[in-house]
Order: C-alpha cells, then sequence, then structure tokens
C-alpha cells in the first residue's frame, strides 16, 4: 500500500465549521419554518419539526451540519427512479472524518426511567466534543470547540437535566449548546436521514474492517422519500430510501483485490434479510433492530475505485420495485 496515499483524520473542528450553518439556520428560522427558543437552562433549542412545520430545505441544511460543515447535501432531479425523480446527492470533503466522526447517529441519550423516559441518538459535530463512543478512539480524533450542536432523530423535546448532561460532555457552557430536533416522520427528518447513504455505506465498511484509512473520498445519492405519519412506517421509508434506492461511489488506496472484495460485500442486497421492505423486515424481528442482519443497513449499488490501478468495482442493484412497495 503507498503510505503517500492514505487519508488519515485532519485536525480541524467539525464544531467551528459547523457553526456558521448553524447560526444561519436559526437566522433564518422564519423562513425555513423552524422554530428557535431557549431552554429553561439556556441551551438553544432549534424544532424542525414537533411542532414548526419544518420542510425540505431546512432537512437539507441540517444535513450538511450533520456532517460537521465537511458535506455537501443538494437536492437534485433526473435519478434512477423514474417515479421518484427527486435525490439527495451527498459528497464529503473529508468523508469519514464527516459521516463517522459527526453525521453518524451514534450517540445514545436517555434520561428518566418507566413510560416516561426519554431516548434519543445524537449525531451531529457535538458528538467528537464528547466522544463517548468507542468509535472515536478507532478514529483517533476528538474535536475541541467553543460551542457545540447535536441532532437529535426525536419527536420530543429533551429534559433540561439531559441538555445539562451533554453539555457537560461536551465540556461548553449550556448557553453554547445548540440542539435541533428533527421527528422522523417530518419532511426535514426524512430528507437528512436519507442524506446518510454515504455515512450507511463507510459504517458497514468500517463493520466488515476495511480500514478506514485507505478511503480517500466517496459520493452518495438516494432518493427523497415521502414522509408518513406514523414514526415506524416513517423509519421504513428512509431505510428504504437507502437500502434499495442508494448509490454510492468510494476511492480507495491499496490493492485492488481488497477494493473489489469491498464492493462485494458492500450492497444491501449482501444481506440474509434482504428482500422486503424495512418495515416488514422490523416487524418480523419482533421490532429489534439486533434481531436484524448488520449487513441489510447499506446502500443498493455501490462503485468502488481501486486509485492505484485505476479499476473499478461495482455490486448491487436498484430495487424500484421494492422503493414502490415502500413509498406508496
Amino acid at each position: 500500500m503507498n503510505a503517500r496515499a492514505e487519508s488519515p483524520l485532519p485536525t480541524v473542528s467539525v464544531n467551528a465549521l459547523a457553526a456558521p450553518l448553524v447560526e444561519a439556520l436559526a437566522a433564518q428560522a422564519d423562513a425555513l419554518r423552524i422554530a428557535v427558543r431557549r431552554s429553561a437552562g439556556g441551551a438553544r433549542l432549534i424544532d424542525a419539526g414537533i411542532e414548526a412545520v419544518g420542510g425540505i430545505e431546512a432537512g437539507r441544511r441540517i444535513a450538511e451540519i450533520c456532517m460537521g460543515g465537511l458535506g455537501r447535501v443538494a437536492l437534485v432531479t433526473g435519478g434512477a427512479h423514474p417515479d421518484w425523480p427527486f435525490e439527495l446527492l451527498v459528497h464529503g470533503a473529508q468523508p469519514v472524518l464527516a459521516c463517522l466522526g459527526s453525521q453518524y447517529a451514534g450517540w445514545s441519550l436517555s434520561h428518566g426511567e418507566g413510560k416516561d423516559k426519554y431516548f434519543a441518538m445524537g449525531s451531529g459535530p457535538a458528538r467528537a466534543l464528547a466522544a463517548r463512543e468507542a468509535l472515536f478512539a478507532e478514529l483517533g480524533y476528538r474535536d475541541r470547540a467553543a460551542s457545540a450542536c447535536l441532532v437529535l432523530e426525536t419527536d420530543r423535546v429533551p429534559p433540561d437535566a439531559l441538555l445539562e448532561r451533554v453539555a457537560a460532555q461536551c465540556e461548553v457552557p449550556l448557553e453554547r449548546l445548540t440542539v435541533i430536533l428533527t421527528p422522523t416522520r417530518s419532511l426535514a427528518g426524512v430528507t437528512q436521514i436519507a442524506a446518510r447513504v454515504l455515512e450507511v455505506a463507510l459504517h458497514k465498511a468500517h463493520y466488515l474492517g476495511f480500514d478506514l484509512k485507505r478511503v480517500t473520498d466517496g459520493l452518495g445519492s438516494a432518493p427523497l422519500p415521502p414522509p408518513a405519519p406514523d414514526t415506524l412506517a416513517a423509519m421504513g421509508r428512509t431505510n428504504d430510501a437507502i437500502l434499495f434506492g442508494g448509490r454510492v461511489h468510494l476511492y480507495v488506496t491499496g490493492a485492488a483485490a481488497q477494493a473489489e472484495a469491498l464492493a462485494q460485500k458492500l450492497p444491501s442486497s449482501a444481506s440474509k434479510d434482504y428482500g422486503a421492505p424495512f418495515g416488514e423486515v422490523f416487524r418480523a424481528a419482533g421490532g429489534d433492530f439486533y434481531k436484524i442482519d448488520p449487513l441489510l443497513f447499506a446502500p443498493a449499488q455501490v462503485a468502488v475505485t481501486a486509485l492505484e490501478d485505476g479499476r473499478t468495482f461495482r455490486a448491487g442493484r436498484l430495487a424500484p420495485e421494492l422503493l414502490e412497495r415502500s413509498f406508496a
């Protein structure tokens, strides 16, 4: 392997890079149909779909915030699905840091017990300040910044005690913490989740044991799913947008044979649970994510280019019939 061609994580701050995007989101709240307020303790809360209407543009901007200012998300048309032609095109300038070091929803947050227990998975640049996940030790990255932004896929406002704990673990004053709330059933929610198509591919590559330092660049696209008023139905559609309609292209260093092996294992169709919309798979698993084959969580179609010899290896296929079953 050519060591010079590896892509070590940069020393940039994902929170500092995302901060101007967060400020612009808050400043244009009325235009984006989102709501901004302060918690009792002073944390800034941005509602993008609980009581506020929100929308696709808010979700697109939130997706870029999730990527720590290192990613670009565009709404494009003319995609591979004639009946669902609008797609989210995602590119990360530093894909491993943008996607796994920031965008990935890996921070498990809970407070209380019983029926009133609050639980949500946190994503966005604040994760890299707290670095509560083992993933950050593997990446060799931890952020330091004066402000933090966390994105929660939730339909409830987090309790004040949880906000205080998040700020403390991020080592920022509570008033310098911004928490963006995006219910799965909202337009902003489905947009920012479908924009995780590249992150999903990189997470599976990590699960397969591929050396992430060899990932130099990456692109992804996924159709924009319609929201659903039921949270579980909306969750199914956002997963299916990636499983059956997602496309990713990774550019890697190292032996071409290893790039080919990655391509063959990477698509969602490599999973034993592939073949039905995610909602049906989830119900068959008794509503337990941990009973679902982890290999399922991947884009439908992949290409992996081995940079040292220029060969590209493709695997997987788009599944418009399954996408239609899910979306329609």
